[in-house]
């Protein structure tokens, strides 16, 4: 199935969870309720955004983007944990009002029954996504994933805060337990923030690398030194380049063909890298007798 395919499904998904967790809310005017259906709200923005960005992903390289546009996966995935932080601050602003007011949540047990099957739903689409984030190696998807398993987390939290006001009475553990809650996705929206960060920071693909020197190794044979490897995620590519050094003696035709021959058996290994190889050749040593002063002094003597 296709990245937009998925990501439609998500926002579909999405929506269906938005309404079934309002209801659990009305039934139960519990302000932790409250907050689980604003986050979802912003579930449906992110998951809007994800189906934006693997669209752009998927374009061809053009004149603007001679690399493709699959940035714009990493560019999602770090607003998909501004988004869930974001989703924090209003579950704090809901609970923060509720904090001294004495109000007791009503109805809680058909509450919990509708959020859990809210939630089920919930746990279902973030499995799917994050099953399909690998399968397809999409930044994007993993981050709705992980927005939606938040999601999941702090819904379970909020079961338990109840359940304890339906035990003791105390209105206070409901927004107290959406404080907690909300801590708990902030954590996990920045941990999703510094990893798309980190990518957009171009920072280096140790494993693709590994990998690189290992097919080098194979031809170690067939070539001088290799060196200058460098490695950079763009999107589910990575994009790697070095400096190859090999005998001067080798015409321009072995040379592209042993550069297209090491290209291919590493796609082959990493289907999703795009590997440049800079030719650099070493002089032969000239031998004596052919050195220009030995030359003329040849022909000096006949």
């Amino acid at each position: 199935m296709q990245k937009k395919q998925i990501a439609l499904i998500a926002i579909l998904g999405g929506i269906l969870i938005f309404l079934i967790k309002l209801a659990a809310y009305f039934v139960s005017n519990s302000v932790a309720l409250l907050s689980d259906a604003l986050e979802s709200i912003v579930n449906i923005a992110a998951s809007g955004l994800m189906l934006f960005s693997v669209w752009l992903s998927e374009k061809p390289a053009d004149e603007s983007h001679n690399y493709g546009h699959q940035k714009i996966e990493d560019i999602s995935s770090m607003l998909e944990g501004i988004f869930i932080i974001v989703a924090a601050v209003l579950i704090i602003n809901a609970a923060a009002g509720r904090l001294f007011s004495g109000v007791l949540p009503i109805e809680i047990n058909l509450a919990i029954g509708i959020s859990i099957v809210a939630t089920a739903l919930n746990g279902i689409l973030a499995w799917y996504l994050a099953k399909a984030s690998k399968k397809v190696g999409s930044a994007a998807l993993e981050g709705d994933s992980k927005h939606l398993l938040s999601d999941v987390i702090s819904t379970a939290g909020v079961w338990v805060g109840l359940f304890i006001v339906f035990l003791t009475g105390w209105s206070i553990v409901d927004p107290l337990l959406a404080f907690i809650v909300a801590i708990l996705i902030i954590r996990m929206g920045a941990g999703l923030v510094a990893k798309s960060g980190s990518r957009l920071m171009d920072n280096s693909c140790k494993v693709e690398e590994a990998k690189i020197r290992e097919v080098l190794l194979r031809h170690k044979y067939q070539f001088i030194d290799f060196h200058e490897l460098k490695t950079r995620p763009s999107g589910n590519r990575v994009l790697c380049e070095l400096h190859l050094m090999i005998d001067g003696s080798l015409s321009v035709a072995e040379a592209h063909d042993l550069t297209d021959h090491l290209e291919t058996e590493l796609k082959e290994e990493l289907p999703n890298a795009n590997l440049t190889i800079h030719i650099e050749s070493k002089p032969i040593p000239q031998r004596e007798s052919d050195h220009p002063k030995m030359k003329g002094k040849k022909a000096a003597t006949k």
